[in-house]
Order: C-alpha cells, then sequence, then structure tokens
C-alpha cells in the first residue's frame, strides 16, 4: 500500500495537499511530520478533514518532528517511517524578512536533513520538492524552468537559501534521486473560496486599500507599467501538484507554477482598486526613499502596515518562462485562472476574517 509523507502539515498547502492525497484511488495512509508547537493545530486539522470526509482521519499519521534536526528529529522512530513510497515536502520558512540564520537552518539545513532521510526509504518512488519561483533572485529577463545558477543576487534570505536548498535537490537528482520540482509564484488565497492562512505578498496592499476611504492614496515605486507581478492561487498550485506528482513523465522535472501572462504592476493596482471599490491615486516614490521611510521614518510601518521587503517585488525584473508546466499541465487540463476574475472572492475573505495575521509558520 502506498504511504505518503509529508512535510509543511499543518500549513496552508500542506494541508490542501493531504486531502488531496486522501482522495487517491488505493487509499495510501499518510504521516505528517508536525513540529511540537503545532501539535495542537495539526489535530484540529486532522478533525477537520474527518469531518469532511469520513473515516480519513484513519489513514493519517501525526508524528512530531522537526527537519532542522538531523533524522528529522524523529531518532528511533525513523523506522517505523522508512516504508514511504512518497515524500512532499512543503516546510520552509516562508518570509521575505527571514534572517540568513533562521532561512539556513530551516530551508537549507531541513532540505539537507530531508533528503538524507528519503535516501534510506528503499520503497521511494519520488521525493515531490516545493521550491519557488524566486531562486532567480533579481535575473533580468526570461528565467526558465531548466534555470538555476545564472549568477543572480537576491532580494533577501528567503530568495537566497530557498536557492540554496533548491541546488542540494538537483545535486542529489544527478546522483539518481528520483524526484520533481515545484516552483510556485506569489501563492494567494484559494480562487473559489478565497480562504487563506496568512495575508502577505498582495495582501498588503489590498489591506491598506481597505483602510482608507473611497479614494486610496497608494505610494508606487519604480515604473509599474513594465514590471509585472506574478500571482498564483492555492487551488491552482496544489492541482498542479497533486496531478504532476501521480505522472511518471514528470519525474525529474522542474516545474514554474506561474501565470504565464501576469498583470503589469500597473494592471494589478487597477484590479485592486476595482475589487476593493476604491479610485486608487497612485503617487510615484522612488524606491530606496519608500523603503527607508518604513525602516526609519517612526510611525510609518504602523500606519501601512507594508514590510519593506515587499518594495523588491514593485520592481521584479525577472520573467518566469512556463513552457513545461504549460505543456504537461494542459495536458492534464489544468491553467492559472487569470487574477481579475478570482481576486475579488479574496477581497471578500478578507472583509468576513479580519483577525488573520500576516505571520509565517515557523
Amino acid at each position: 500500500m502506498a504511504h505518503v509523507f509529508v512535510t509543511g502539515f499543518p500549513g496552508f498547502l500542506g494541508s490542501e495537499l493531504v486531502r488531496r492525497i486522501l482522495r487517491r484511488r488505493g487509499k495510501p495512509n499518510v504521516t505528517c511530520l508536525v513540529q511540537s508547537k503545532f501539535a495542537a493545530l495539526a489535530a484540529a486539522r486532522v478533525e477537520e478533514i474527518e469531518h469532511a470526509h469520513r473515516g480519513a482521519a484513519r489513514r493519517i499519521a501525526l508524528i512530531e518532528g522537526d527537519i532542522t534536526s538531523p533524522a528529522l528529529g524523529l531518532g528511533s522512530r525513523a523506522k517505523s517511517v522508512r516504508d514511504v513510497t512518497e515524500i512532499f515536502h512543503f516546510a520552509a520558512a516562508y518570509d521575505l524578512s527571514v534572517s540568513r540564520e533562521v532561512g539556513m537552518k530551516v530551508n537549507v539545513d531541513g532540505t539537507k536533513h530531508l533528503l538524507d532521510f528519503a535516501a534510506g526509504c528503499p520503497a521511494l518512488t519520488r521525493v515531490q520538492y516545493v521550491s519557488t519561483c524566486y531562486v532567480s533572485g533579481r535575473w533580468t529577463g526570461i528565467f526558465r524552468e531548466s534555470d538555476l545558477e545564472k549568477g543572480q543576487a537576491f532580494n533577501n534570505f528567503y530568495e537566497e537559501t530557498k536557492y540554496l536548498a533548491e541546488m542540494d535537490v538537483r545535486k542529489r537528482m544527478a546522483a539518481g534521486l528520483p524526484a520533481t520540482i515545484y516552483r510556485p509564484a506569489v501563492v494567494t488565497g484559494d480562487s473559489a473560496t478565497g480562504e487563506t492562512q496568512k495575508y502577505d505578498g498582495p495582501y498588503y496592499v489590498l489591506r491598506w486599500l481597505l483602510k482608507q476611504p473611497t479614494v486610496a492614496v497608494l505610494p508606487v515605486p519604480g515604473d509599474p507599467e513594465r514590471t509585472r507581478v506574478n500571482l498564483v492561487p492555492r487551488d491552482f498550485v496544489i492541482d498542479a501538484i497533486d496531478a504532476l506528482s501521480t505522472a511518471a513523465t514528470a519525474s525529474g522535472k522542474c516545474y514554474h507554477l506561474a501565470d504565464p501572462d501576469p498583470p503589469t504592476i500597473d494592471e494589478a493596482i487597477r484590479l485592486m482598486g476595482e475589487a476593493t471599490g476604491r479610485m486608487v491615486v497612485r503617487v510615484p516614490m522612488p524606491a530606496r526613499i519608500a523603503k527607508a521611510a518604513i525602516d526609519h521614518l517612526p510611525g510609518v510601518y504602523r500606519l501601512l502596515e507594508i514590510p519593506s521587503s515587499v518594495i523588491d517585488y514593485y520592481l521584479h525584473p525577472t520573467f518566469y518562462d512556463t513552457a513545461q508546466a504549460n505543456a504537461d499541465l494542459g495536458e492534464l487540463g489544468i491553467r492559472c485562472p487569470r487574477l481579475a476574475d478570482y481576486l475579488p472572492r479574496l477581497v471578500d475573505f478578507m472583509k468576513r476574517h479580519p483577525e488573520i495575521a500576516s505571520g509565517a509558520m515557523v
């Protein structure tokens, strides 16, 4: 019987992926590696899954551990899960402001420990590794799914440490590890329900617009008509990973799970204005001034609640080629929805759930 091992549960992506796995034919068992501090939340998530799919909870095992420790912190308990046939590695520090120390510990060391664990699983058929489009750093121009080492500079330690982690995955693949790499762009909430677990990325701007009256002022660095923002909803990312993980032809490949025709910053601002019911007055501002104001002027961050690290993505010079993803997902009937079609649902969810914060699970 198939035995699937998942890290990153009860996170936003990992939780939805577990639901999908439980629906597979053959009724596979799922073991989720959970940090002790998230044990209660993980148990609650299993209850939610059981409520929606009676009997599913019997096939979920929660095992406490930590990717930052050798053997995933399992010690002798690792023997009980060495029969896994498939591994999904979602766990990471998804935070643009992460320190290098934490990024190295979670993203780089954590991935190495996961790969070492995978090497000791004799029945393993594939590792499904979740990277990010932003291993590109500040590469100017087209970044292809086959690209990685381009001499690029990085905006932050999140990008750098995910790049280093993917380097390790590719080295293991070259040595024979069966694996598939998935690089999502900026992940938003679900395109059908608007559901999300945290308000970061585009939500910083949406929240700022919603705080203002009908006419809203928005500082805009760079040239908004030239740079683009690549957003993808959770359901597209999970649909893609779920489908490709069972496709034999996907083994050994890397996929950009990105919008093949992303809107410009200017177009995205217009759509956000429409979705929030605001007329947006754009105030051009050099990026260095915007970042300095947020970081150093008293009260600015408290007012905007937009981290300075977000400013870099108004100036992002990279276009993500999705040729491999388009071809393989097209055969499976999966495509990325247009931002204009689901953005109102994201905003509606925000209005109904003001209690959700922007912090990452680390």
